[in-house]
């Protein structure tokens, strides 16, 4: 089967070497960035191009949500099956007379950071059961975790990846700020990262909650207040009152 992945972001990138590492075929990466599928295409031997499309079987489209519904009608072959890799697009978002799909990948994605793709999720929707069958089993050879989803279900798979990883991501960047400002290595900081997120895989997240506001601890929480301001300050307020609505404090 010859397989084309579009794009050349962090997506495109992990899914091809992915797909490379675990003896899948990709025949071509098309895209835009010529600089960036030439990086591409070096280190994982897969030809690119940013004129034309290659005839494929299966077209992987990883590009941005806004980019997908334009760069789906690059795509004119009709007996073709085409995937895209948001978690928040329906599959009808693709602009074609080809079969419509889904490959959703639950990971936060960064080029240069390795990943254990065996143990990535990945959430599979189509439109009949042969190309269900397909999706699942070209996930299935690069990761242990594939599963059906629709796309009702998958919006609020995205919706929860936003709070756990993009909200908290976010969190550690304040952090930073503040460890910066007072000159703390921001490494003192990540055995208690490290410990917060391990913490997880055994205790529900509600029972592992720790620190001033479960305890509502009123003089350090006014003290931490008084030590911040703007952005910081309404994201610490938030986050307290929205901890201590939780245990009804």
């Amino acid at each position: 089967m010859q397989t084309v992945i579009i794009g050349s972001g962090n997506v495109a990138y992990h899914l091809a070497k992915a797909f490379m590492l675990n003896a899948v075929p990709v025949a071509q990466i098309f895209g835009r960035n010529e600089q960036e599928l030439e990086k591409i295409s070096e280190k994982l031997q897969i030809p690119y191009s940013t004129k034309k499309l290659s005839d494929a079987d299966l077209y992987i489209i990883c590009v941005s949500d806004q980019s997908v519904g334009e760069v789906s009608r690059l795509i004119i072959r009709k007996d073709c099956l085409v995937a895209h890799t948001s978690g928040s697009l329906p599959i009808d978002i693709l602009a074609g007379e080809y079969r419509k799909s889904s490959l959703y990948p639950l990971q936060t994605f960064s080029k240069s950071k390795k990943l254990d793709y065996q143990h990535i999720p990945f959430f599979i929707e189509a439109e009949n059961e042969e190309d269900r069958k397909l999706l699942s089993d070209m996930a299935s050879a690069i990761s242990k975790n594939v599963m059906e989803s629709t796309y009702e279900k998958r919006k609020y798979i995205h919706l929860t990846a936003v709070f756990a990883c993009n909200f908290v991501n976010h969190l550690f960047s304040r952090a930073k700020e503040i460890s910066d400002s007072q000159k703390i290595p921001f490494d003192y900081f990540l055995p208690l990262i490290d410990e917060t997120v391990g913490k997880i895989h055994e205790i529900d997240p509600k029972y592992a909650q720790t620190g001033p506001a479960v305890r509502n601890d009123k003089r350090i929480l006014e003290m931490h207040e008084e030590l911040l301001e703007d952005e910081s300050l309404e994201i610490y307020k938030t986050m307290n009152h929205s901890i201590q609505k939780l245990y009804e404090l």
